[in-house]
Parts: C-alpha cells; sequence; structure tokens
C-alpha cells in the first residue's frame, strides 16, 4: 500500500496516514491537489487529507476537492496534535525573530506565540515543511511550529514543547482510495468497507422556501443521526451552496437510502461521498 499526503516527512498527515497504515509506504505531495491526482492516476493507492481541526475547524479546500473528483472515502482517522517550537542546534528562545508554520498551526498556537514579543509570524505551505525551511536557511534568529517528529526528521531542537492553545487539538482526516468503477455512486460501491457505520454525503438544493428543512427531515424522521453539516459555495454559481452531511449509518442501511431518496426530490443533485468505518481512539 502507498499512501499519498500533503506535505513534508514529518508532517501531521504522514502520522495520519502510518496510523491508518503502520506498515504503508509514504508518498510525500506539495499540495492536496497533487494528493488527488497521485490516487486518481494509480501512482498511490491511498490519500489521506485533513477534513477538520477541532480548534481550528473544516479545511475547506478538501470538501472542495473530494466533489471535483470522483475517488471515494474508505477510511476515517483522528491525530492529536502537539506542536513544538523547533529551532537550529544552539538557538535560544530570546533569539527568534521569526516563526513559520502552516496558517492552521500558527492560530492554534496564538497564545504562545503572542507571548513572544517582536516575533513576526509567516505562514507556510506544511508544518513539517517549516521546519525543513529553518533547517535550509540555517538561521539561528528563525523557528518552526511542527511536530516532534519533524525536529527528528530535521535535525532541530525543540525550544519549546505542547504549545498549542488547547490540549485537546485533534485534527480528523479521511483516506480515499481509487476504485474500478469511476462514476458517481458506483465508486462508493466499488469500495466496499467492512463495517462501515459513517457515511458522508453532499447535496445542492433548489432554491425554495423550506428546502434545507425538508431535505434533512427525511433523516430526523428516520433517526439518523446527522454528525456534520456543513454548506459550501458552488464555483459559477454564485449564492448557491452545496451542503456536505456526516451520518452515523452505513449507505447499505435501509433507513438512510429512503432518506436519500426524500432528499434527491428537494436537490439539484446528491452524491455520497463514502461509507467507511468511524474512527475509535
Amino acid at each position: 500500500m502507498l499512501i499519498a499526503f500533503q506535505g513534508e516527512p514529518g508532517a501531521y498527515s504522514e502520522a495520519a496516514a502510518l496510523t491508518f497504515s503502520p506498515g504503508a509506504s509514504v508518498l510525500p505531495c506539495p499540495s492536496f491537489e497533487e494528493v488527488f491526482a497521485a490516487v486518481d492516476s494509480g501512482r498511490a493507492s491511498h490519500g489521506v487529507l485533513p477534513l477538520e481541526n477541532s480548534i481550528g475547524g473544516s479545511i475547506h479546500r478538501n470538501f472542495d476537492l473530494l466533489v471535483e473528483h470522483e475517488l471515494p472515502i474508505v477510511a476515517e482517522v483522528e491525530v492529536l496534535v502537539d506542536h513544538c517550537l523547533l529551532g537550529m542546534p544552539g538557538t535560544a528562545l530570546d533569539d527568534v525573530k521569526v516563526v513559520y508554520s502552516h496558517p492552521q498551526a500558527l492560530a492554534q498556537c496564538e497564545k504562545a506565540l503572542g507571548g513572544m514579543r517582536g516575533v513576526e509570524l509567516v505562514a507556510a505551505y506544511d508544518t513539517a515543511g517549516a521546519a525543513k525551511m529553518v533547517r535550509e536557511s540555517g538561521r539561528r534568529d528563525a523557528a518552526a511550529v511542527a511536530s516532534r517528529r519533524a525536529a527528528e526528521v530535521f535535525g532541530l531542537a525543540i525550544l519549546r514543547e505542547s504549545i498549542q492553545d488547547f490540549a485537546d487539538n485533534i485534527t480528523r482526516f479521511c483516506v480515499i482510495a481509487n476504485p474500478r468503477e469511476r462514476t458517481g455512486e458506483a465508486a462508493v460501491a466499488a469500495v466496499k468497507v467492512q463495517d462501515a457505520n459513517k457515511t458522508s454525503i453532499v447535496f445542492a438544493l433548489q432554491s425554495r422556501p423550506g428546502a434545507l428543512f425538508k431535505a434533512l427531515a427525511g433523516f430526523a424522521l428516520r433517526d439518523i443521526n446527522l454528525t456534520k453539516l456543513e454548506s459550501r459555495p458552488l464555483r459559477g454559481r454564485p449564492w448557491e451552496y452545496a451542503f456536505y452531511v456526516d451520518v452515523e449509518v452505513p449507505a447499505a442501511d435501509a433507513g438512510l437510502q429512503r432518506a436519500v431518496a426524500d432528499l434527491r426530490e428537494f436537490s439539484h443533485w446528491v452524491r455520497i461521498l463514502g461509507s467507511y468505518r468511524a474512527w475509535k481512539a
């Protein structure tokens, strides 16, 4: 198994890939788009993508990419994010004048970084990528917010440990796969996950009074629990939206199938993004 992930070795996405399959090989990619391309082309068998952080919220780009590609979700993984401040060996904390990291990581460490006077915060494409930047620059006035693993990979010193604002800092990842069938719901059906108990759905509603209420009523009437509901703009159609829903039943559940049938009556289109096993720590 070869799992594509966005970022450099030592990224939290790499940790998610190895949590999903400890013996797998991994393929670093420079962008989320490259992860999808690697799986779509067959260069990688699976891809791992962050969807949501318990502090920073959703990673919207990946929700959009799930619609743009027909690569079903086959698993869910959660990773506890433990940020460290990394610098060149010999760097003193008071020497740091600039800190690099992914914008989400910088936001998750706002209190700790805000207490460092005169420090400039600079966004980078990835936490481990920020660590790589510090290593390659050799600057002793620069630091990165990244994982302990990134410190090991790039030979950096840990200047401060566990600097995130909240201890329960968790990122939820999805794992995508390349199915044999490549069209719509056939793609989901081609990748059957044993003991699936969660399903992700996306739909675009007709603009009518009460449309969302009516669309969701089919789930409520059948006692189907929604664990997530989020809207995203439809590109090229101003002020129209797609709605993403996670429910706590498999796609094969008869009640869910009837709820989806009801949903189609109020929607322009409906897609099942995947049916998989919900993560248990």
